[in-house]
């Protein structure tokens, strides 16, 4: 005969709970440009120590969402102003042809975390440097900085 008693961990053996319909919280929410078929989707962290500019300027080949973990990071897309993303606060880019200038820790006190899933576009690497002469073409798309 078989044994009729719920098992431990089983949804059976465990009370039920409400929790569940206020656990979830948005944190961001983007409508990304079309995602191709054959898209990688990687989640990544990426730790700066104190004061490191991060990333030199480069682009992504798909789209990418992030959040701050812990510290501040110095945020800047071509064409929109950089500014300070704090911990527990969101970030995404659209990739394909926008630079990302920077990325690095904005606290010369403390490291910087942050976790990004990016979306990988077919037969492309997820991130590839700008060159300084594609800089200097692209320059006047890239928002006025703050004592620049």
């Amino acid at each position: 005969m078989a044994n009729k008693e719920p098992t431990a961990g089983s949804a059976e053996s465990r009370p039920g709970s409400e929790a569940w319909k206020t656990a979830l919280t948005v944190l961001q929410s983007a409508n990304p440009p079309f995602v191709p078929e054959g898209v990688e989707a990687t989640t990544v962290i990426i730790e700066f120590p104190p004061g490191d500019p991060g990333t030199p300027p480069h682009r992504h080949s798909g789209p990418a969402f992030g959040y701050m973990l812990e510290g501040e990071m110095l945020f800047e897309l071509e064409g929109e102003p950089e500014r300070v993303i704090k911990a527990g606060e969101t970030f995404w880019e659209p990739g394909g042809d926008v630079i990302h200038y920077q990325d690095g820790n904005n606290r010369t006190d403390s490291r910087s975390r942050f976790v990004v899933t990016m979306l990988c576009a077919p037969g492309q690497p997820m991130l590839t440097l700008v060159d300084d002469e594609e800089l200097a073409r692209r320059r006047h798309l890239r928002a006025p900085r703050p004592g620049v």
